[in-house]
């Protein structure tokens, strides 16, 4: 299997972490300018060009929660990313979109209005961001009360996308103090050796972030 992406993704990051998971051999093809080839092989499987991209044999595949699923079906290993029950499975597909959709791309919002030019930006966008991610942040610490990992006790597709956003969307706006159980758990997240290798991986990428890093996690 061939993985193109680059370790600072969020998105790549997510797929990375359900092959740490279960140690899945692949080749890992980094897109950046040092190896230009790699750009150009993904953008004539994907002409959007984003990433992560999975090619294994004749199958092509876009999008990490897809990947993820792919793996899960084709490559199992002794950690099962969906889980057997048809009822955990809906609510860690579930989880994974509130993730994706609510967590990861009001962070991006704040992220991409960083980067442009200074007339340009929204700051009326940003703070609605800043307001979504406090109402998810409010919301998934209810959920989390209790549970250790998103579906509960298994780790699943949703902590794959649980450990990037909540990552990097507490750098964007920090998880407060008064939302202890979702802190809790981003703190086991980043504690598992799996988003640790992927985390540790992206380490030397962290002064590319457009709203400064901080000097923690």
């Amino acid at each position: 299997m061939i993985l193109y992406g680059h370790p600072f993704s969020s998105y790549t990051q997510k797929a990375l972490i359900a092959f740490y998971e279960n140690d899945i051999p692949f080749e890992y093809r980094v897109i950046g300018p040092d190896e230009p080839a790699h750009g150009e092989q993904l953008a004539a499987i994907w002409p959007l060009a984003k990433f992560p991209v999975l090619v294994d044999g004749e199958a092509e595949l876009f999008e990490a929660s897809i990947i993820i699923e792919h793996l899960d079906v084709n490559h199992p290993g002794r950690m099962r990313l969906i889980p057997a029950a048809p009822a955990q499975a809906l609510t860690a597909r579930m989880l994974d979109r509130v993730f994706d959709n609510y967590v990861m791309t009001p962070m991006q919002a704040m992220v991409s209005n960083q980067l442009r030019p200074e007339g340009s930006r929204d700051p009326y966008g940003v703070d609605q961001a800043r307001t979504a991610l406090e109402t998810i942040y409010g919301w998934l610490d209810g959920v989390m009360a209790g549970r250790t990992w998103a579906t509960g006790g298994a780790f699943s597709l949703a902590d794959c996308a649980a450990a990037p956003s909540l990552f990097f969307a507490d750098w964007a706006h920090p998880i407060e103090a008064q939302f202890g159980h979702l802190r809790a758990y981003r703190a086991r997240l980043l504690a598992r050796p799996s988003v640790a290798r992927a985390v540790n991986e992206a380490r030397p990428y962290r002064a590319f972030f457009p709203l400064g890093a901080p000097d923690r996690d």
